[in-house]
């Protein structure tokens, strides 16, 4: 038996190598020019399938070095500037290593292919459409002979399809869709063979599925979603569509991955003082056993934040949730500092999760409030979906709302200690709050957008905002003006720090610079911090030092303003 994993060394490029699980040396299988992105055993585990990038090099004289486009999609935030090559799918022989492309295209990526039950078929996603790098979305399944030839689309919608998973049978391939933009994604049958069109066989769901996995002989799909700031496993009947949660409590749970003879689930699980471990319960969620303890001598030497749950009322009477992390050490009778966290997206959510930031700045003496404002994910459509044409609207109105019953509620809480802080969506949101109310102290903004109008213009066109304003940016300039904070940049009181990434094309490094300059240009306290090397993922991807660095940096500004420390001193300087 051999397991197999992608490795970067010796070569500069992932291959594919596979190892015993006896132990011994690993053996290289591939030996791709332009390495090896997903790879996938087939049901034989005789063959692999694979993505590896192809591009006609040859058309570049050989003296020239310039970037050369003529589609609008020409850059992305992990991946950096396109080149000519595209991602297409191949199978590899394990045993000979002989790699044999069999889908091509200079137009489009090919993704995701997943095998067939009895290894004879390829099920894959790709925009054919001709426009993948104009900014379409309209991503298809495809079918194809795992020895290559012609290709077929069984999916039948104008936006985005993926996530194809054949039935145990191989008659039919589940995937999610959507039928419009905006709307979340359903779950779909298609015949493997085409010809016929897709059946939504969830048309109740209200949530966002991923991880879709066939159970129960074909009887059943089970997903994984995010619901009220938990993250749970669901089943949906295949037949009649029905909805029904398996795993409960106040948890995160993720992974799920179901046992061939489709009897148990196994998955890992956190909370909001507990990293993930891993648990295997029946199929319907019952007999849960705990099968790791990962950290628990860890844990045994840790002083971990308590956190509480509580609903309030946002814009419109809508219930909104937020959560409150009570500082390490609380005493009855003190008062203590606050921050308020704003998620990114703003199709994300806060909740039931290990944040270990916000373990560190409870542990420093603070409270921290966040909240999962209208935007936000795991509440249905409607609830986000009404943040659009309303960015610093009643989204601003949800998280104020929270801020002023967490203060309400919790009075230990100093009213003229607060800071704010968010990433993304969250950092425009810290922007535009410090545009619009005084009432906080002290504010951390990361990889944050400041000027729609520029930022539509140089971002790397992944998350456009069309949706958000009803129209593009020269169909609706000024609201696009109208909810820059950079428009607001003269109210601006509040010290702030501005932490941004060199190599950000999701939300551009100029969206930092614009922000500090207007904020220099009004007398604001405030400094820039750059890290190199990093992208928009800096705070879950970056460079280990980088990590720790952005936190300290965070650390310091409150430091020096939520607590009066004016001798505190900048991380750099250490």
């Amino acid at each position: 038996m051999q397991t197999a994993a992608a490795a970067g060394e010796p070569q500069p490029r992932n291959q594919v190598w596979v190892l015993s699980l006896d132990g011994g040396e690993a053996r290289r299988v591939t030996n791709l020019k332009n390495g090896v992105g997903t790879f996938d055993w087939s049901p034989d585990s005789k063959r692999m399938v694979l993505t590896s990038r192809t591009g006609p090099s040859d058309k570049r004289a050989p003296s020239s070095d310039v970037r050369h486009y003529k589609h609008l999609s020409y850059k992305f935030n992990d991946t950096g500037w396109f080149d000519d090559k595209r991602s297409h799918i191949w199978v590899v022989d394990v045993s000979e290593g002989y790699a044999t492309q069999i889908t091509f295209g200079e137009d489009w990526n090919d993704s995701d292919p997943q095998w067939a039950p009895d290894g004879s078929r390829i099920a894959f996603v790709s925009d054919r459409t001709r426009h993948a790098f104009d900014e379409s979305r309209n991503t298809d399944v495809f079918v194809i002979d795992s020895t290559g030839g012609p290709t077929r689309k069984i999916s039948d919608h104008d936006e985005e399809d993926s996530s194809p998973r054949w039935s145990p049978d191989g008659r039919q391939i589940a995937f999610t869709g959507r039928i419009h933009e905006g709307d979340h994604p359903k779950i779909f049958l298609a015949n493997a063979s085409g010809g016929s069109p897709s059946r939504n066989v969830s048309p109740a769901l209200d949530l966002i599925p991923s991880n879709l996995q066939w159970a129960e002989e074909g009887r059943a799909l089970y997903f994984e979603t995010g619901v009220r700031g938990e993250q749970h496993l669901f089943r949906v009947d295949a037949k009649d569509g029905r909805v029904m949660q398996v795993t409960r409590g106040a948890r995160a749970v993720r992974s799920v991955d179901i046992a061939e003879r489709g009897q148990r689930i196994v998955y890992a699980a956190n909370d909001f003082k507990h990293l993930d471990d891993i648990y295997v319960a029946r199929l319907d969620g019952g007999g849960e056993r705990k099968l790791t303890s990962l950290n628990e001598r860890l844990w045994s030497r840790l002083q971990l934040a308590d956190v509480e749950r509580m609903t309030y009322k946002g814009a419109d009477g809508w219930d909104v949730d937020g959560f409150m992390v009570k500082p390490l050490g609380w005493q009855e009778g003190k008062k203590y500092p606050l921050i308020l966290s704003v998620h990114g997206g703003p199709a994300g959510q806060y909740g039931v999760d290990w944040f270990h930031e916000f373990q560190v700045y409870a542990a420093k003496g603070w409270a921290v409030f966040y909240c999962n404002p209208r935007g936000s994910t795991g509440y249905g459509q409607k609830f986000e979906r009404g943040i659009e044409g309303e960015w610093g609207g009643k989204d601003y109105t949800d998280i104020m709302n929270g801020v002023e019953a967490a203060l309400a509620k919790y009075p230990w809480v100093d009213r003229e200690r607060l800071g704010v802080t968010g990433g993304s969506y969250g950092g425009f949101m810290t922007n535009w709050i410090v545009g619009h109310t005084n009432i906080f102290k002290a504010a951390v903004t990361l990889r944050s957008l400041s000027d729609f109008i520029s930022d539509e213009g140089t971002r790397d066109g992944a998350y456009g905002h069309r949706e958000d304003f009803g129209g593009d940016l020269f169909e609706k300039f000024e609201m696009y003006w109208d909810r820059s904070p950079l428009k607001y940049a003269r109210n601006v009181k509040t010290p702030i720090l501005i932490l941004h990434s060199d190599n950000d094309y999701r939300v551009p490094l100029e969206q930092g610079e614009q922000w500090f300059r207007a904020l220099q240009h009004f007398g604001v306290p405030s400094e820039f911090v750059i890290f190199p090397r990093e992208n928009h993922n800096l705070t879950r991807t970056g460079e280990p030092k980088h990590l720790v660095e952005s936190l300290n940096w965070q650390l310091y500004w409150f430091d020096r303003y939520l607590n009066g420390n004016a001798s505190a001193i900048p991380p750099d300087a250490k």
